[in-house]
């Protein structure tokens, strides 16, 4: 008889309880005793950043002649790491049957519990297969999410998760993050927007099509009021889903590269070696 991993039943229970994910968020804000026990089983300890997607801001780079584009900081995580390896799907767009988005675009993990992943749902990776796959996620329209995640450990039950770092390529319709309103803000803290990256709003270029309103934003950061887009600052985590959205250039990714170096060595020092 075939033997089935903890991860393979695991991946069969979130595919069936996955549209779940929002009740079980929202019990967050509603009981205190929820918040802790979430919290403790699927949040402690995580450190997660976002990261654009860089596609629509390449002109712009270029114009002003940077060499540094958002996705080097996962890029230079990857070329640090020994242990890599890649999913053969995304968990969160299989079980949400994404028709929108690549399926077959999953997670990259690095570090020294990647080890223990079961093969049956993974495979080792260099360092340029992971470069590549990061490319390929950005010509799709993904966005990242770079960090630890104690949701991973729990859901393929591989310890310890200080070994593992997460690499998400997320879409706007079936990310697991888009939980992220129905949280409590002890918990939707641990998601921090890259540091230097702001989404602006140009309303002389805006054509009112309100394309960027329509389930792209995971963080409920837009808003129309009297015929205009709003950003809420506080919320936005600066993805660059919406900027994607827009054919009209309404919606812009500026950012600055002065914390590169500290974001990635802080990345890097979320892995511990063994």
């Amino acid at each position: 008889m075939k033997k089935i991993s903890f991860a393979e039943i695991s991946i069969y229970v979130v595919n069936r309880i996955f549209n779940w994910r929002f009740r079980i968020a929202g019990l967050t804000r509603k009981s205190k005793i929820a918040k802790k026990v979430i919290n403790k089983m699927l949040f402690e300890k995580d450190e997660i950043i976002v990261i654009p997607n860089t596609i629509n801001v390449n002109k712009k780079i270029e114009a002003e002649k940077s060499e540094f584009l958002p996705t080097d900081v996962i890029k230079d995580v990857i070329r640090r790491c020994d242990d890599i390896v890649i999913m053969d799907s995304c968990l969160c767009r299989t079980s949400n049957n994404c028709e929108d988005y690549p399926q077959d675009i999953g997670c990259i993990f690095l570090g020294p519990t990647t080890k223990k992943i079961p093969r049956k749902i993974c495979h080792e990776a260099t360092v340029d297969e992971a470069l590549a796959q990061v490319d390929e996620a950005d010509a799709a329209g993904l966005s990242h999410i770079i960090g630890r995640n104690k949701i991973d450990t729990v859901w393929m039950n591989i310890r310890p998760g200080e070994g593992l770092l997460t690499i998400c390529h997320c879409c706007p319709c079936c990310c697991l993050w888009k939980v992220y309103p129905n949280l409590h803000e002890d918990i939707s803290g641990k998601l921090e927007k890259l540091d230097g990256i702001t989404v602006n709003y140009d309303s002389n270029k805006c054509k009112s099509c309100m394309k960027c309103l329509k389930d792209v934003c995971m963080f409920k950061a837009i808003e129309e009021k009297d015929g205009k887009i709003i950003i809420n600052s506080n919320n936005c985590k600066g993805c660059g889903l919406c900027v994607n959205t827009c054919k009209f250039g309404a919606l812009t990714i500026d950012y600055s590269d002065e914390t590169i170096d500290n974001i990635v060595n802080r990345m890097e020092n979320l892995i511990e070696t063994e």
